[in-house]
């Protein structure tokens, strides 16, 4: 399957991509798609024939526990909708606790780096198997960047990737930004990594900007590609002439003249000077895996998960093995894009703080951990403001009070309701 070349689909810049020129292509997130019906720019893509693949970003495919079964139903539903030919997750985790720790859930908001381990293997092929029998098409999962490292890994990327495939016939989505990030925050050579992997599974490549700060690149997905990313591109493409290569981009979107700059980039980036195509190269042997397997490894899993996703979000101890720096960095970065969202998902919640939105969400988060996602985030932050007496100044905590009481409500408020409030407000000059 031809797939050609593409751009990820945000609504910000949904005009935009429909107007850019020779776009095959275009993925959207299917979390932030309904299930029974399209925004009328997937409509009109779809209607002129470019293909729209949902890349999912909260199965937690690499998390202890099994796919709940919801959310597969969820992305089934949305690959039929769209007529999509394959649908795409992440090899990661993104929550942890509950009753296998006995612990509460902890949510991450964020995907987070499986231990390359033969335990965290076990639990991820057998979860890709679970929903690879709830999908209608195939799957294909993307490794990702990360920020920290798992202290005693038995496996490198390539080789986990190329046993995850060999196990379950997964498809495979390759992030070359992510590549490069594991490159620069934990001295992993991309190359290596293409050399282990197999990539006659590949069936489409990411690539997407990023930005380093001290010594730490951070897949932002808000910058444009850098040389380095289309590197590793041109690396990759030296070894296999890729189904798909799709330009990735979230946030501070720039007008489309620069999106169309970068994807004339992407397209013109040749295969490496000089690389050995690996057609007839040796393959690195395949690492065997154990004869016998402990029983127990979701059970691990959990634990270790657990204990590290409580400390970054809930400030519990550390785990033992892992660098204090960068857990530091993730936890700050798990924090920002948590209050980031947030005020995504409640816009009127730093409308109504103000400039102090930010401090006084990030010291909320400090230590109460997400369970629940990200709008029931935002109406705990607010019961936590207004039972704290907070805001100090009384018009903005009255209206505090009243966007809680509308979203809080076992309904929420008619119209007509909320336009009287709205005239009350506004005569009272309140």
């Amino acid at each position: 399957m031809r797939l050609g070349t593409g751009i990820g689909w945000r609504p910000e810049i949904a005009d935009a991509v429909e107007g850019l020129p020779g776009i095959d292509w275009v993925e959207a997130v299917a979390e932030n798609l309904c299930a029974d019906h399209l925004p009328d720019s997937l409509v009109r893509l779809r209607e002129r024939g470019v293909t729209v693949v949902p890349h999912g970003v909260s199965l937690g495919l690499g998390g202890a526990g099994r796919p709940d079964p919801g959310r597969l139903a969820g992305l089934a539903a949305r690959a039929t909708l769209l007529g999509a030919p394959l649908v795409t997750e992440h090899i990661a985790f993104v929550r942890a606790g509950g009753p296998r720790t006995a612990s509460p859930d902890l949510e991450a908001g964020h995907l987070l780096p499986v231990a390359r381990t033969w335990d965290a293997l076990d639990v991820l092929c057998e979860n890709v198997r679970i929903a690879q029998d709830s999908l209608p098409v195939p799957l294909a999962l993307e490794n990702i960047a990360a920020l920290i490292s798992w202290p005693d890994e038995e496996l490198t990327e390539g080789q986990f990737l190329a046993e995850l495939v060999e196990r379950t016939g997964v498809g495979l989505l390759i992030d070359v930004a992510n590549l490069h990030t594991n490159h620069v925050n934990r001295g992993e050579d991309p190359a290596a990594a293409l050399d282990e992997l197999p990539v006659e599974a590949i069936v489409y490549v990411h690539v997407a900007g990023g930005v380093e700060k001290d010594g730490v690149w951070h897949d932002t997905h808000a910058h444009p590609v850098t040389r380095p990313v289309l590197d590793v591109l041109a690396e990759l493409r030296s070894r296999v002439d890729p189904p798909g290569v799709l330009l990735e981009r979230d946030d501070d979107f720039p007008p489309a003249g620069e999106l169309a700059r970068e994807l004339d980039a992407i397209r013109s980036t040749p295969a490496a000077a000089g690389a050995v195509p690996l057609t007839g190269r040796a393959r690195p042997a395949r690492v065997p895996e154990p004869s016998s397997r402990p029983d127990g490894a979701r059970g691990r899993t959990a634990v270790a998960q657990t204990a590290l996703l409580s400390h970054l979000v809930a400030g519990t101890p550390a785990p033992d093995g892992f660098d204090p720096g960068r857990l530091r960095v993730q936890s700050r970065a798990l924090a920002a894009k948590r209050a980031g969202v947030v005020a995504k998902v409640a816009p009127e919640l730093p409308e109504i703080l103000g400039d102090g939105y930010r401090k006084e969400f990030l010291a909320y988060a400090r230590n109460r951990p997400m369970s629940a996602g990200y709008r029931r985030d935002a109406l705990g932050f607010a019961e936590h403001l207004l039972v704290t007496d907070r805001p100090a100044d009384d018009a903005a905590r009255r209206r505090l009070t009243r966007w809680w009481q509308e979203r809080a409500a076992p309904r929420p408020p008619r119209r007509g309701t909320r336009l009287v409030r709205a005239a009350r407000t506004a005569l009272l000059g309140r």
